[in-house]
């Protein structure tokens, strides 16, 4: 299936963070080129640049970020399968996170470059 839309590689790394379900946002968080502040009954997660985390937080750090260059209308299909598929298929885990008007996938550093090439994205460091 050929892809209808760019993807674009994000600067950066980043880190997952877990904080109790009440706390409030800190102010550490900034959102720069990305972040995501999700809320739940059981966590605040946020998804923010690896280097504004301060140390000893319960974190997952050294993720990189791919765009899925939207925007998607709502009744759009298979948007994350056609790039989370091709993904699964050569053993590497994604985090993925939704906007209004777009999507992202997470990537663990080391599996980065990789990621990139089953997606036939075109890559500068």
């Amino acid at each position: 299936m050929k892809r209808s839309f760019n993807i674009t590689p994000l600067p950066g790394e980043y880190a997952i963070v877990k904080l109790g379900p009440v706390e409030p946002v800190p102010a550490w968080v900034d959102c720069g080129v990305f972040c995501s502040v999700t809320r739940t009954p059981e966590e605040l997660s946020l998804l923010v640049e690896a280097a504004a985390v301060p140390p000893g937080l319960e974190m997952e750090g050294g993720w990189r970020g791919i765009k899925l260059e939207g925007p998607f209308p709502f009744d759009a299909v298979g948007i994350l399968a056609s790039i989370l598929t091709p993904l699964a298929e050569a053993g590497i885990s994604i985090l993925a996170v939704s906007t209004f008007d777009t999507d992202y996938v997470f990537v663990k550093a080391e599996f980065f470059k990789e990621s990139l090439k089953v997606l036939d994205v075109e890559y500068q460091a």
